[in-house]
């Protein structure tokens, strides 16, 4: 018999963390947040080539550095590089030994091709899990922005949409 793959053995992971994550809320367990309140996202506008990226990461919850990707839409605006802190070593069942994230994340993500005054869309893809053992599926969270014309300064902070599916409610 062949041995599972990467991509098996991370889909065989994800199940298990909804399954254990769905029995925990329905029997008594941890009251866990909604992804979206236990990672808060918003974002700003620096200039026309630079948005800072903001997760609120709440307490007892924390978010691996692995499981972040950010993009910028519509095309031609690419994001580059995302300048990541360092982190905490942090050792899990799930994902072995991992860099994470607590409190506050603040990214600063290079854009480029981008016009002053532009509006365009930060996706920002994440994975957290709670203290209390229970990992959330991959995240994807939007944030409408307009960068900000030449002289204007940095744009207001804006938070991100809510998203779609709740896995926790």
């Amino acid at each position: 018999m062949p041995r599972p793959g990467r991509r098996e053995l991370a889909f065989l992971a994800g199940a298990i963390v909804i399954a254990t994550a769905a029995s925990a809320q329905t029997a008594g367990g941890p009251k866990l947040l909604p992804a979206d309140q236990a990672f808060k996202l918003s974002a700003r506008a620096l200039d026309a080539k630079s948005v800072e990226v903001r997760f609120n990461v709440a307490d007892g919850y924390y978010l691996y550095r692995d499981k972040l990707r950010f993009k910028i839409e519509p095309a031609p605006v690419a994001a580059g590089a995302p300048a990541l802190p360092p982190g905490k070593p942090h050792k899990d069942e799930f994902f072995g030994e991992s860099i994470t994230y607590r409190g506050l994340l603040v990214v600063k993500l290079p854009i480029a091709g981008a016009k002053p005054g532009q509006a365009v869309t930060l996706i920002a893809d994440s994975q957290g899990c709670a203290d209390a053992g229970v990992c959330y599926p991959p995240q994807t969270q939007r944030v409408e922005l307009t960068l900000p014309v030449a002289g204007a300064g940095a744009s207001i902070t804006v938070e991100a949409t809510p998203p779609r599916k709740d896995y926790f409610k």
